[in-house]
């Protein structure tokens, strides 16, 4: 593939992808506000534009085997983990944004985290493990099979987790 259609695609992929959250939230946004119209409109296109991007990702070949997705996972996790959320720390540290610092240093805790579990997949990737995953709304932490208490990196109690059994 031409690399300027791989990097045209690569930049169409990103884009989607940040099109979908932002609209995501926008819809969260105006359910909040009692718009539910506006945020059925901004569910709707999300959607679509995830689409966008699926079809991205497929004519970029990126969806390859699980194997092979999880042991990129991993890597991608522990690269954003260890050198850009270290970076993005210490550059609040400098700023003085408690707040940007506090955002910065649990997402990176919870990089460390999902790459623990896609470590723990690639051990266990034949023995087809069954568990259940509950995610933490606050900050995203995972929880491996036992709902805690509360969070380990931002202390938000159980009921702030979603359960995935599925």
């Amino acid at each position: 593939m031409d690399e300027k259609i791989r990097e045209a695609l690569r930049e169409a992929y990103v884009g989607e992808a940040k099109a979908v959250l932002r609209l995501k939230m926008f819809a969260e946004k105006a359910d909040q506000e009692g718009y539910p119209q506006i945020a059925r409109l901004f569910r709707v296109i999300a959607f679509s534009e995830e689409i966008h991007g699926k079809r991205a990702l497929r004519v970029l070949k990126e969806i390859k085997t699980t194997e092979e997705n999880l042991a990129e996972s991993f890597e991608s996790e522990k690269t954003v983990a260890e050198i850009a959320y270290d970076r993005f720390v210490k550059m609040a540290e400098q700023a003085g944004d408690k707040q940007a610092l506090l955002h910065f240093s649990q997402s990176r805790d919870v990089e460390e985290t999902h790459a623990k579990l896609y470590k723990q997949a690639m051990n266990h990737f034949m023995e087809e493990r069954q568990t259940v995953y509950h995610v933490c709304k606050v900050c995203g932490y995972v929880a491996d099979g036992v709902l805690p208490e509360e969070c380990p990196v931002c202390a938000a109690k159980k009921e702030q987790f979603t359960t995935f059994d599925r």
